[in-house]
C-alpha cells in the first residue's frame, strides 16, 4: 500500500463503522450518506485486503483485522483532532517554560526582579533569562525563536514582528552631587546650554557611537557637546558620571532610581529631546499562543504599573 496516496478520510469512516456497527449510523455520525460510507468501506477492503466487516443480521460485525486496527486509529484520529482544535491555555501556576527577554540594563535592573518576584512562588515551573541588548539584531532574533520578547526604542524591522508601545521615556540629566559648575542650577531646572555644551559627556552606546537623538537636538539649536566616554550600559553611565564632571542624558526613570544610591542630581536638559517611545517586540507568528500572550500581558502590566 502506497501510504502517500492513502486517503485519511477513510480512518474517519473506518472509526464510525466501529462505534455504530451501521453503514447508516455511521454515515450521519460523520456527514456521509449510507452509499458513500458504503464505497469508503469498499475502498478500504482494498487497500488493506480484508473484509474488515461481515454483516449479520442488521450489524456489522468487525473482523480480527478491524478489531486490531480500531485502538491505532482510533487513538490517532483523537491526537490529529487535538492537535488541530483551539490552543491549551497557559496556566503559570503549573506550566514549566523558560522566557527569555532582551533589553537594555535599564529593565534588567527596574523590570526583571520586580518580574520575578511577583511570579516567583505562584508560577515555580517557569524561569526568566534576560539578554543584554549587544545580543544582536533584534528581528533576527526573534525569527530564530532565540528570544521571546525584546524591549527597545523604537526599531526598523521585518513585517513579520509585532510590537505595541510600553511607556514613554523621556531624558534627564545627571550630574554628580555638588558638582561645582553646576551650584548655581536649581535641581530639576535647566542647566543652561553653554554650560551644558562646556562640560563632558558621558554616553550609553552599544556599539561605540558617540551621538545619538541629543546630538540631533543640539544641532537644531546650533550646538554640539563633546562626548568623552560611551559606555554599554546605563548603569556604567552612571557609575562614571558619579565619579568625575561629566554629564549624561539617560531615561527619567533610570535616574530617579539609582540617583539617592549614587550621589547624583537631577536636572532638566538644555533643549527640547523628544522623549522616544519604548517599546516591546515579538514575532507575530506568537500573536495567538496562550503563553507568550501571558507572558506579553505579565511585561506590560507590570511596565505600565511602574512607569505608566
Amino acid at each position: 500500500m502506497n501510504f502517500n496516496a492513502f486517503d485519511l478520510n477513510l480512518l474517519r469512516v473506518f472509526d464510525a463503522l466501529m462505534a455504530e456497527r451501521s453503514a447508516t449510523r455511521a454515515g450521519e455520525r460523520v456527514g456521509l450518506s449510507q452509499p458513500a460510507v458504503s464505497a469508503a468501506l469498499n475502498r478500504l477492503r482494498a487497500l488493506l485486503d480484508d473484509q474488515l466487516f461481515v454483516r449479520r443480521g442488521n450489524e456489522m460485525v468487525p473482523t480480527p483485522r478491524a478489531d486490531d486496527l480500531c485502538g491505532p486509529v482510533r487513538e490517532a484520529l483523537r491526537a490529529i483532532e487535538a492537535a488541530l482544535g483551539p490552543p491549551r491555555g497557559f496556566d503559570p501556576a503549573t506550566a514549566r517554560r523558560t522566557f527569555t527577554l532582551l533589553g537594555a540594563d535599564f529593565f534588567s535592573m527596574l523590570l526583571m526582579p520586580r518580574l520575578f518576584a511577583r511570579w516567583s512562588d505562584v508560577a515555580p515551573g517557569l524561569t526568566w533569562r534576560f539578554l543584554d541588548s549587544a545580543r544582536g539584531d533584534v528581528t533576527r532574533l526573534l525569527q530564530d525563536d532565540a528570544i521571546d520578547l525584546a524591549l527597545e526604542r523604537p526599531l526598523e524591522t521585518a513585517e513579520p514582528i509585532a510590537s505595541a508601545q510600553l511607556f514613554v521615556s523621556p531624558f534627564a540629566l545627571i550630574a554628580r552631587r555638588g558638582h561645582p559648575a553646576l551650584s548655581g542650577v536649581t535641581p530639576g531646572d535647566p542647566v543652561p546650554l553653554a554650560i551644558y555644551c562646556d562640560l563632558p559627556h558621558a554616553i550609553r552606546s552599544i556599539d561605540g557611537t558617540l551621538s545619538g537623538m541629543v546630538d540631533d537636538a543640539l544641532a537644531k539649536a546650533g550646538a554640539r557637546r563633546t562626548v568623552r566616554i560611551a559606555l554599554p550600559h546605563f548603569e556604567s553611565v552612571a557609575e562614571a558620571v558619579a565619579m568625575t564632571d561629566a554629564l549624561a542624558a539617560v531615561p527619567r526613570q533610570f535616574a530617579e532610581a539609582v540617583a539617592e544610591r549614587l550621589g547624583l542630581t537631577l536636572y532638566a536638559m538644555p533643549v527640547d529631546v523628544p522623549a522616544p517611545d519604548v517599546r516591546l517586540y515579538w514575532h507575530a507568528r506568537r500573536n495567538d499562543d496562550p503563553a507568550h500572550r501571558w507572558l506579553r500581558e505579565a511585561v506590560m502590566g507590570l511596565a505600565g504599573e511602574l512607569w505608566g
